[in-house]
C-alpha cells in the first residue's frame, strides 16, 4: 500500500494558511498592504475585541473587476509579477498571491469592490476558502474586505491566541508600521467603535510620527540622513538620553516596506556606542531606498525579512546617518576620515537607464541656526520647533581617600599565586597562619591534607570571628567603575557595580520575591507603546507581588504610583521595559525562575551605577561584604572582584 499520497486541497490550503495568518494581526498586515498596493491614498481598518470576530479593511484604491473576484481568492494568483523574471525586482508589497487564499480557508470572508469608473461593483461571500455567494453590488470605488471568525474551522490554533487586548495591541503595532512606511497614505484605525489614530497622509514623517506617538516622543527625535552610490538613508533617530530598554521603537523600511534586519539593528546600535548605557536601545524610523535588485524580499512567508547584496555598504549607509545626527546633537565633531563613508569595492555603479526611481517619504529639516539641518522634530504639526535639553556628560566627581587604618572584613579569600585571580574561594579555605593554627587546635592529632570535621570547621570559624578585624587601605576608583583596596599583602579591583547588586538580590529574595514598595507623590507616566502596555496588563498580577502599582493612561502609556523600595524614581520607565523584554521572550520556564530574572533587572537598578564616582564612605559595606565572602558572584554568575598579590606584582616588575 503506498504510503506517500497527495494531501486534499482544503487540508494543504489550511497548512498554507499557516503559514501567513499567525493571528488576527496577520490579516491586517496583508490586507493593509494590499491596499496599499492598489494605489489607496486613504486606508480604513475597524476591528471588534482582538480582531478574531470580525476585522474590515477599507481602501479606495483601484479595485477588482468583478470577472477577477473569484481567481483572486486562488493560490498563487496575483495580478503583481508575471514569470520568474520579475522575482529579481519586486516592487510591490505583495506578490506571492498567498495572503487572500490563506486567509479566506480560515475565516468567513466577504468581499466588496468597484473599479473606478464602473457602474456598479461585486460582492462576493466566501466560507472556509468556498464560495457561497456572488453578486452585483453597489459600493464605493475601491474595495472593502470583512473577516469575521477567524480560526473557526482550526480549533487548534485558538489555544494559541492571546487575550484581546494583547492582539488588538498587535494590530495597533501592524498599523503603525503601515503608517510610517507610506506617510504619504492616510490611514485610520477604529478599535471597538473608538477612533485610535488617522494619520494626515501629508507625505511628511515628522507629522506622521507626531500623530502616532505623540509630542513627547516627536520632540526628542533627530534628523539622520546619508547618502551613496545608489543607496539613501534618511528619516530619524531618537537623543541619546530617550533611548529606551528594548527595540520595540526601531522602525526600518528598505524601498516601502517594514523590515527586521540585524544587520539594519548593529549599524544604528553602533553609532549610539559611546552614547548609551548597557540595556539601552535607540528609537529610530529610517527609510533606505537603493535599487530594486539589491534586495531580496523573498526569503520569508510573511516578507518582513529582507537580505542585501552589499551588506557592507547598507551597514555604512545607516551608520554615517545615525553617527552624523548624534553628533550634531550632542556638539562633538567629525572626525575628518569620518566625514563620509569608503565606498565598498564591489558596489557598482549606479544605472539610471534600467533602475526605476523609488518613491520615498519626505524628511521635513527646517533650517535652524543653533544646530544646522539637526534640529529636533517640532513640537506639532503647527507648532514651533524647539531645542531638546542637552544632558551634560559629565565627568568623574573627585573624592578625597580614606585615610589608612579604616576597620575591614575578615582575611581575604585566596592568596593564589597566579597574577589574576577570581575571588571564588571558600572563607575558610584561607592561607593565614592564625587560621591554620586555630584549625590544628580544633583537630589535634590531624595529618596534614586529612579531612577536617565539621566541628572544627564550626570552631574555627567562631574564633577567627572573635580576633579583631584585619585593616584594608581604600585606595581609589578606576574608570568610575572598580573600587581599589589594598589588603592582606594584595591589590583587589572591586566591580561595585556588580557587588552591589548582587547584595540587593540577595536581599530581595530573602524578602520571599515580594520586595518592599514605596508610593510616589506624584506617578511616573512611562510611554511603553500599546504591545507593551498590553503585555504589562496581562501580567499585572506579577508587577504588583515585584511591588509595581500601575493604571491605565491612554491606550499606549501607564501612569505607575508605586515602585519598588530599592530602585529610584527616574528609573521607573526602564526597569518596567526591561522586565516587559523578559515576558516578550518568554522568560523562563518555571514561575520560581521567571521572578528571579525579574529581581535581577530590579537588583541591577537599584545597584551603584558604573562609570560613576561614588562617595568613599558609602562603599565601606560593599567592600567589607566582599573580602568576607558574603558576595562572590553577580547574580548573573559572573566574579565581582580579582586578586594581584605582592609577589606577582612584583614578579611583574622583575623584583623578584
Amino acid at each position: 500500500m503506498a504510503k506517500i499520497r497527495q494531501l486534499p486541497p482544503h487540508v494543504a490550503d489550511r497548512i498554507a494558511a499557516g503559514e501567513v495568518v499567525e493571528r488576527p494581526a496577520s490579516v491586517v498586515k496583508e490586507l493593509a498592504e494590499n491596499a496599499i498596493d492598489a494605489g489607496a491614498t486613504l486606508v480604513t481598518v475597524e476591528i471588534r475585541g482582538g480582531g478574531l470576530t470580525f476585522m474590515r479593511v477599507t481602501d479606495n484604491g483601484g479595485g477588482i473587476e468583478p470577472e477577477d473576484a473569484e481567481t483572486a481568492f486562488l493560490r498563487h494568483a496575483t495580478s503583481k509579477i508575471q514569470d520568474e523574471r520579475g522575482l529579481e525586482a519586486i516592487k510591490t508589497l505583495g506578490f506571492r498571491g498567498e495572503a487572500l487564499a490563506a486567509i479566506a480557508a480560515v475565516s468567513k470572508v466577504e468581499l466588496l469592490s468597484r473599479v473606478p469608473g464602473a457602474a456598479e461593483g461585486v460582492r462576493l461571500v466566501l466560507e472556509g476558502g468556498a464560495v457561497t455567494e456572488k453578486a452585483p453590488a453597489g459600493c464605493p470605488e475601491g474595495t472593502t474586505l470583512i473577516v469575521r471568525d477567524l480560526f473557526y474551522n482550526t480549533p487548534a490554533r485558538l489555544k494559541f491566541i492571546k487575550s484581546d487586548r494583547a492582539e488588538a495591541a498587535a494590530i495597533s503595532a501592524v498599523m503603525i508600521s503601515c503608517a510610517l512606511s507610506h506617510p504619504e497614505i492616510s490611514f485610520r484605525y477604529i478599535r471597538d467603535g473608538k477612533e485610535e489614530f488617522h494619520t494626515p497622509g501629508d507625505g511628511r514623517v515628522d507629522s506622521c510620527i507626531y500623530t502616532l506617538f505623540g509630542r513627547d516622543f516627536a520632540a526628542d527625535m533627530l534628523p539622520a540622513s546619508s547618502e551613496d552610490e545608489g543607496l539613501k538613508v534618511a528619516g530619524y533617530i531618537c537623543a541619546p538620553h530617550k533611548a529606551r530598554g528594548n527595540r520595540s521603537s526601531q522602525y526600518f523600511f528598505v524601498n516601502g516596506r517594514a523590515v527586521r534586519s540585524k544587520i539594519l539593528q548593529a549599524a544604528l546600535e553602533q553609532a549610539y556606542r559611546n552614547s548609551l548605557s548597557t540595556g539601552r536601545y535607540p528609537s529610530c524610523v529610517l527609510y533606505l531606498t537603493m535599487r530594486w535588485s539589491e534586495v531580496d524580499v523573498n526569503v520569508h512567508p510573511a516578507k518582513i525579512e529582507v537580505k542585501f547584496q552589499h551588506e557592507r555598504k547598507v551597514f555604512d549607509g545607516v551608520y554615517y546617518a545615525a553617527l552624523s545626527a548624534i553628533r550634531a546633537y550632542t556638539g562633538v565633531p567629525e572626525m575628518p576620515d569620518e566625514a563620509k563613508p569608503a565606498p565598498s569595492p564591489e558596489v557598482p555603479a549606479a544605472d539610471a537607464e534600467t533602475d526605476e526611481t523609488v518613491r520615498i517619504p519626505t524628511v521635513f529639516i527646517p533650517a535652524y541656526p543653533e544646530q544646522g539641518a539637526h534640529a529636533p522634530i517640532r513640537d506639532g504639526l503647527a507648532g514651533s520647533w524647539r531645542a531638546p535639553s542637552i544632558k551634560n556628560a559629565g565627568g568623574y566627581e573627585k573624592h578625597a581617600a580614606p585615610r589608612p587604618g579604616r576597620d575591614g572584613g575578615t582575611p581575604p579569600l585566596t592568596r593564589g599565586g597566579a597574577q589574576t585571580r577570581s575571588f571564588d574561594t571558600p572563607l575558610l579555605r584561607t592561607a593565614r597562619g592564625d587560621d591554620l593554627q586555630a584549625l590544628r587546635a580544633a583537630n589535634p592529632g590531624g595529618k596534614a591534607g586529612a579531612a577536617i570535621s565539621p566541628g572544627a570547621l564550626k570552631a574555627a570559624e567562631t574564633q577567627a570571628q572573635a580576633r579583631p578585624e584585619p585593616e584594608y587601605r581604600y585606595v581609589g576608583e578606576a574608570f568610575g567603575t572598580y573600587v581599589i583596596v589594598e589588603y592582606g599583602g594584595s591589590l583587589w579591583l572591586i566591580d561595585k557595580h556588580a557587588a552591589h547588586e548582587r547584595m540587593h538580590f540577595d536581599r530581595l529574595k530573602s524578602q520571599g520575591f515580594e520586595p518592599m514598595a514605596q508610593v510616589l507623590l506624584e506617578p511616573v507616566v512611562c510611554r511603553l507603546g500599546r504591545e507593551d502596555a498590553a503585555l504589562l496588563f496581562d501580567n499585572l498580577e506579577t508587577f504588583e507581588r515585584l511591588g509595581f502599582l500601575i493604571e491605565p493612561f491612554g491606550e499606549e502609556a501607564v501612569a505607575v504610583r508605586q515602585i519598588p523600595s530599592d530602585i529610584a524614581r527616574e528609573d521607573a520607565e526602564a526597569t518596567l521595559e526591561e522586565i516587559l523584554d523578559l515576558l516578550r521572550k518568554g522568560g523562563k520556564p518555571d514561575e520560581t525562575s521567571r521572578l528571579d530574572s525579574m529581581l535581577h533587572t530590579i537588583a541591577c537598578k537599584a545597584a551603584v551605577k558604573a562609570g560613576k564616582s561614588s562617595d568613599p564612605g558609602a562603599l565601606g559595606e560593599l567592600i567589607e561584604n566582599v573580602l568576607t565572602g558574603k558576595v562572590r558572584y553577580c547574580p548573573h554568575g559572573r566574579p565581582v572582584a580579582v586578586e594581584w598579590t605582592k609577589a606577582s606584582i612584583d614578579r611583574s616588575f622583575k623584583r623578584t
